[in-house]
């Protein structure tokens, strides 16, 4: 998981909207955390599952890390100014997007990460040009 998340992190040089989706345990925190690691984070990256959003500011890169698992209604992220982090600049990666559904804008990639057996399998689609051209860099990387 750490893997796929510094290479999604090599690939996502600017700002958008990444969603990141899968059971409790899944890895979605630790996809976020190898992210964050390869961009020069060092600090220890939890995630914000009481605070809902963790920002970062790492070497002139603004990053929004969001965990609506405890959000109770999609509003709430109006009283936390998430539109303004939809300035094309701030990357926001969002844990349990399907908590906002409906307030959410489309995403420019779409992660989804499934258990199975002693492992991850990791799909993901993209729904904007900066989204395809991830997903070709991710495919290049991750598929067979």
């Amino acid at each position: 998981m750490e893997a796929f998340g510094a290479t999604l992190a090599d690939v996502m040089q600017s700002g958008g909207l990444v969603t990141l989706s899968g059971n409790l345990g899944a890895g979605k925190t630790t996809l976020t955390r190898g992210f964050m690691h390869a961009i020069g984070y060092e600090g220890a990256v939890k995630s914000p599952t009481y605070t809902l959003v963790e920002p970062y500011d790492i070497n002139g890169r603004n990053i929004m890390h969001f965990d609506l698992y405890r959000l109770s209604d999609p509003e709430e992220l109006e009283f936390l100014g998430f539109r303004d982090y939809l300035d094309g600049a701030t990357l926001c990666l969002i844990e349990w997007p399907e908590k906002a559904k409906g307030f959410l804008p489309e995403p420019d990639l779409a992660i989804d990460i499934e258990v199975v057996k002693n492992g991850r399998q990791i799909s993901w689609q993209s729904f904007s040009d900066k989204g395809a051209l991830v997903d070709q860099h991710l495919s290049k990387n991750f598929l067979p």
